[in-house]
């Protein structure tokens, strides 16, 4: 089939195609202002893995203060740099910025805000710290991470519109943050945020929208605070509590999130024996141990929503691992039946159409009208059954006539995507790419494996639309086959 027949092939209603862009601005400049070498070079890292970024090294106070942008705008400085200079104009004058400092202070490195703020007062003038050495924070490492979570940063508090996206870490040290990061974004990619708070009061400001625990309004949490929108929570459990630096404040985060929203996955990142006692409820992250961090990608695919939908019995084995909604209607075909097994099986359903753990998948694969729909699903039995079965049907129904745009034309099956790959402008396709709109649109089409190849790649020109063109025909021909 051509592209021109797909473009005239359905007579039925045509429905537009919303792609899940986590970050609708974009962070199109990066200013160094720093004195240290080694952060100025990360300017080639960025140019070469960021293309659209344009990133200047600027080199004095004044040059600084005259900057101005229309554009979202990421400040990297080093400590010297943070030292000399007032955020606060360059803010007024520029609408979308962040201030990131990468500090090779080893006690800015291990210390919460407080105590790096009373030694080093310039550290509070940035929004976002990292630590910086030679080894293991190098900047060539951890630049791109940082620009990423000041893109989050931007787009969380402002501009974000999808649901369920965003994973906080709560830790207080910046050097742990700062060796985590790249590990968190290579697993995640372009379908989740990242949000970083370091004391107690900042993460309960960010799920609830209150300071103190007795100000949480169970009534209104969820429109008080982010927490709706949180899909992991990934927590130390010593940090600052108040006036107390060393708290065991952890648990009390733990408890708040599981009381409010249990279906929100818990990685505990620490090593101490107090967090053995969350294992059976949790992750458990030691820090600094190799192979937690094996399996911390299946952790987070298995249970965030970005990977397949696991169906598990009270044992904890996963009877369905299930890639795409029409596997989920196979799966519900086989829990309509009279059966003790399908008996079983609606009654697992049951719990977790109550945890709302059906609309976190959804949302997490681009489904947002289906994932509202069914957020959070009160019926029981054949009933739910019957409900989520006419909801996911419709949505495939939908599918066939939910057409991809590239340069104005219009694909509606895999197929036609190839052909109009090769023949297109490659400049047209980049920000296809860059927003992951391809891997949305074929994720939706329940092509879940080629979605998930696809997600990591950015790149421009003829480059770039080689590698896309030559994923997808290796896929094309692999589901022929079946």
């Amino acid at each position: 089939m051509s592209a021109k027949a797909a473009r005239s092939k359905p007579e039925q209603k045509e429905f537009p195609f919303h792609p899940r862009i986590i970050n609708p601005v974009k962070i199109k400049n990066a200013i160094i202002f720093a004195a240290d070498e080694h952060i100025r070079q990360t300017r080639h890292r960025l140019e070469r893995e960021m293309p659209w970024i344009s990133v200047e090294i600027l080199s004095d106070p004044t040059s600084l203060g005259t900057y101005t942008s229309e554009e979202a705008t990421i400040f990297i400085m080093d400590d010297v740099g943070m030292n000399l200079i007032n955020p606060e104009p360059l803010k007024q004058k520029n609408k979308d910025t962040v201030f990131a400092l990468l500090s090779a202070n080893e006690f800015i490195h291990c210390s919460p805000p407080a105590a790096a703020r009373e030694k080093y007062p310039y550290t509070q003038k940035a929004d976002l710290v990292f630590a910086y050495n030679k080894t293991d924070c190098s900047p060539e490492r951890i630049i791109q991470s940082i620009v990423r979570s000041a893109e989050d940063l931007i787009n969380i508090i402002s501009y974000a519109k999808v649901r369920r996206f965003i994973f906080l870490i709560m830790d207080d040290e910046p050097r742990w943050t700062s060796q985590f990061l790249p590990l968190l974004y290579g697993i995640i990619g372009q379908r989740a945020a990242v949000m970083i708070a370091r004391t107690y009061e900042e993460a309960l400001d960010f799920m609830f929208g209150v300071e103190r625990e007795s100000d949480i309004n169970a009534n209104k949490y969820s429109s008080l605070g982010h927490g709706d929108d949180v899909v992991c929570l990934i927590t130390d459990i010593f940090f600052p509590m108040g006036d107390n630096l060393k708290s065991s404040a952890g648990k009390s985060l733990i408890k708040q999130v599981q009381k409010y929203y249990p279906r929100i996955r818990i990685i505990v990142a620490s090593k101490t024996k107090e967090a053995e006692a969350y294992r059976k409820t949790a992750f458990i992250l030691p820090k600094g141990d190799p192979d937690s961090l094996k399996t911390l990608r299946t952790y987070i695919c298995d249970h965030t929503g970005i990977g397949n939908f696991l169906i598990r019995n009270k044992e904890g084995k996963v009877l369905h691992r299930i890639k795409n909604i029409q596997e989920m209607i196979d799966v519900l075909d086989q829990a309509e039946k009279s059966t003790p097994e399908a008996l079983r099986l609606r009654k697992i359903l049951e719990i977790y159409g109550e945890n709302d753990y059906f609309s976190t998948w959804l949302y997490m694969h681009g489904y947002r009208e289906l994932g509202d729909t069914l957020r959070p699903m009160r019926a029981e039995g054949q009933e739910l059954v019957s409900v989520l079965k006419e909801h996911m049907k419709k949505e495939i129904r939908r599918m066939e006539t939910t057409p991809l745009i590239i340069d104005k034309k219009k694909v509606f099956e895999l197929e036609d995507l190839l052909k109009l790959l090769k023949i297109s402008d490659p400049s047209k396709i980049q920000s296809l790419s860059d927003n992951d709109i391809f891997s949305s649109w074929l994720d939706r089409k329940g092509y879940s494996e080629l979605a998930e190849e696809l997600r990591p790649i950015h790149g421009t020109g003829k480059r770039l639309a080689d590698t896309l063109t030559a994923i997808i025909e290796k896929w094309s021909n692999i589901y022929a086959q079946k």
